[in-house]
C-alpha cells in the first residue's frame, strides 16, 4: 500500500471517528436542543485551533458483546488550543457515543489531557454530557472515575478547572464537576443528582421531576453546586470564555492584564447621594459596584445563590479583582450559613490564583434564628473568618455603612489581614447597632427616665453620634482613612497598585485544617 493509500485510509478513519455514534443519533442530540461534543468545542476554542488528541482510542471490553460495539473517540473528545488566545485543554463528552458513557479508557483520556493541562499550566475546561458509569466494563469504570477525582483534586488549586454541565450527569460522575472551581449549567438540559427520580422515589416515595431535582435552576438557587447558569449551549460557552479572560493559566501567574479607556482617576460623583438618609433602609450594592470597576463591568458569580453576598470579578485599571460585598437589599445584608460558604469558596479560588480581594462592608451582623443555629451558622461562618485569614493575596476593605459585631471582623477586617481599610463617612462600626446598644448601655437611665420612648431614642442617637461612627476605629488605626466616597475608584486603584508587589508568607502546613 502506497502512501497515498495510507493518507486516504487515516482520513476514512479519522471521519468515521468525527462521526461519533453516526448521523441518526447526531440528529437526535439535535433535536434535543444540544449540539455535539465536536460542535460545543468549536464554539469554545478560537477558530481553527484546536487539536484533538488520543482520537484513535478503544475499549478493551468483551463482556455483555461488547467486543462488537464500536465506540468511534470511545466516547469522549480531548485536546487543547486557544481561547481568545490563552492556552486551554478540553474535554466534551459525545453523548451519541453509548451515551457518552465513561468506561476505562475513556477516563484515561480524560486522565492524560488533565495531566497535560498540570505540565504544562494552563486551564481545563470540561464538557460533561454522559448517562454515567458504563455498566458493561463494572470495576474499570469506577476505577476511572477514582482516576478522574485524584487528579481534580491534585489540580485544585494550581489551575483553573471549569465544568459545563450540557446533558445529564448523575451518580458519582457528579463529584468530578464538584472538585472542579466552576460550574456552569444549561437550563432545561442539563442535570446533576446523585440519586436520580425513580430512585428516590422507590427509596423516600417522594416524587420529583429530573428537572425539579437536579435541574440548573435548582442548583443555581437552592443548593449552591453551580456557579452560573446559560439559557443555551452557546450562552454557557460565553460564560466560559468570559470566566477564563478573568482568571491566570495557574497559580504562579498573574491574571491577564486588559486596557481600558476608563479613567483611573474617575470620580463618581453620584455616590456621594447613593445611601439612604434612614441607616435601616435598603439599597442595591451591585449599583457601588459597577459605578467603581472598569467600564462598569461586574461579572458576578453564583448569582441566584445566597444573594445576600455578593461575589465576582471586576478590573481596576485594567487589572482582575475578586469583589465580595454584603447585598442590605437581602436579609439587611447579614451573613448566613449560604452567605458564609459562598464567600469562603470564592475567597478560596481568589487566594490560589494570586486575585487581589475587594471587600465592600454593609452587614448588621449575622442571621439570628434556630434553623442557623442548629444549622451549624457557627462552624460554616468560620469559615469565611478562615478564609480571610489564610488569604495573602492584596486585600483592601472599604466599609460603606454598616459593621457590627463578628460579621465586621469576618469581612475582612484589619485584624483578618486587610492590608488597606478605607472606611465612607457613613460607616457605622460598632460592636452592636445603635439601637440594641443603647438599650443594655443606657438601660437603667431609660428604665428610671420619665419619658422612656423619648430617653431611648435620645441615647440611640447620642450612641451613634459618639460610637458609631468611623473615626473611633480610624482614632486606633483599624481604619486606615475615611474617604469621600466619589473618590472611591481612584482610592481603590492606588491601594492595589500599592500592593502589586505584596508578599506574605504562612506558617508551613501539611494541609489547612478547615474543609470547604
Amino acid at each position: 500500500m502506497g502512501i497515498e493509500q495510507k493518507i486516504e485510509e487515516l482520513r476514512a478513519r479519522r471521519e468515521a471517528i468525527e462521526k461519533g455514534g453516526g448521523d441518526q443519533k447526531i440528529e437526535k442530540q439535535h433535536a434535543a436542543g444540544k449540539f455535539t461534543a465536536r460542535e460545543r468545542l468549536q464554539m469554545l476554542f478560537d477558530e481553527g485551533s484546536f487539536v484533538e488528541l488520543d482520537a484513535f482510542v478503544e475499549h478493551r471490553s468483551t463482556d455483555f458483546n461488547m467486543a462488537n460495539t464500536k465506540a468511534p473517540g470511545e466516547g469522549v473528545v480531548t485536546g487543547y488550543g486557544t481561547v481568545n488566545g490563552q492556552l486551554v485543554y478540553a474535554y466534551a463528552q459525545d453523548f451519541t457515543v453509548i451515551g457518552g458513557s465513561l468506561g476505562e479508557m475513556h477516563a484515561k483520556k480524560i486522565c492524560k489531557v488533565l495531566d497535560l493541562a498540570m505540565k504544562t499550566g494552563a486551564p481545563i475546561v470540561g464538557i460533561n454530557d454522559s448517562g454515567g458509569a458504563r455498566i458493561q466494563e463494572g470495576v474499570d469504570a469506577l476505577s476511572g472515575y477514582g482516576s478522574i477525582f485524584y487528579r481534580n483534586t491534585m489540580a485544585s488549586g494550581v489551575i483553573p478547572q471549569i465544568t459545563v454541565i450540557m446533558g445529564p450527569c448523575a451518580g458519582g460522575a457528579v463529584y468530578s464537576p464538584a472538585l472542579t472551581d466552576f460550574i456552569i449549567m444549561v437550563d432545561k438540559t442539563s442535570q446533576m443528582f446523585i440519586t436520580g427520580p425513580q430512585v428516590i422515589k422507590a427509596v423516600t416515595g417522594e416524587d420529583v421531576t429530573a428537572e425539579e431535582l437536579g435541574g440548573a435552576i435548582t442548583h443555581n438557587t437552592k443548593s449552591g453546586v453551580a456557579h452560573l447558569v446559560g439559557s443555551d449551549e452557546k450562552s454557557a460557552i460565553a460564560l466560559v470564555k468570559k470566566l477564563l479572560s478573568y482568571l491566570p493559566p495557574n497559580n504562579l501567574e498573574e491574571a491577564p492584564y486588559y486596557s481600558t479607556d476608563d479613567d483611573l482617576n474617575r470620580i463618581e460623583e453620584s455616590l456621594n447621594d447613593i445611601l439612604p438618609d434612614n441607616s435601616n433602609k435598603p439599597y442595591d450594592m451591585k449599583e457601588i459596584i459597577t459605578k467603581i470597576v472598569d467600564n462598569g463591568d461586574f461579572f458576578e458569580i453564583q448569582p441566584f445563590f445566597a444573594q445576600n453576598i455578593i461575589v465576582g470579578f471586576g478590573r481596576l485599571n485594567g487589572r482582575t479583582v475578586g469583589i465580595v460585598a454584603n447585598q442590605p437589599k437581602v436579609f439587611a445584608g447579614s451573613l448566613d450559613i449560604n452567605a458564609s460558604d459562598k464567600a469562603a469558596r470564592f475567597i478560596r479560588v481568589c487566594d490560589a490564583f494570586n486575585i487581589p480581594l475587594l471587600n465592600l462592608v454593609d452587614v448588621p451582623g449575622f442571621l439570628p434564628g434556630t434553623d442557623q443555629e442548629y444549622g451549624g451558622i457557627i462552624r460554616h461562618g468560620a469559615k469565611m473568618l478562615y478564609a480571610y485569614s489564610e488569604a495573602s493575596v492584596p486585600k483592601v476593605t472599604m466599609i460603606i455603612r454598616k459593621a457590627y459585631g463578628g460579621a465586621y471582623i469576618a469581612m475582612c477586617s484589619k485584624e483578618l489581614g486587610a492590608d488597606v481599610v478605607y472606611a465612607w463617612p457613613t460607616a457605622e462600626i460598632a460592636v452592636m447597632g445603635p439601637e440594641g446598644a443603647a438599650n443594655i448601655v443606657f438601660r437603667k437611665e431609660i428604665e428610671e427616665s420619665e419619658d422612656p420612648v423619648a430617653t431611648r431614642q435620645q441615647k440611640i442617637e447620642e450612641y451613634r453620634s459618639e460610637f458609631a461612627n468611623p473615626y473611633r476605629a480610624a482614632a486606633r488605626g483599624y481604619v486606615d482613612d475615611v474617604i469621600v466616597p466619589a473618590e472611591s475608584r481612584p482610592r481603590l486603584i492606588a491601594a492595589f497598585e500599592m500592593l502589586t508587589g505584596k508578599r506574605e508568607s504562612r506558617p508551613p502546613k501539611k494541609h489547612g485544617n478547615m474543609p470547604l
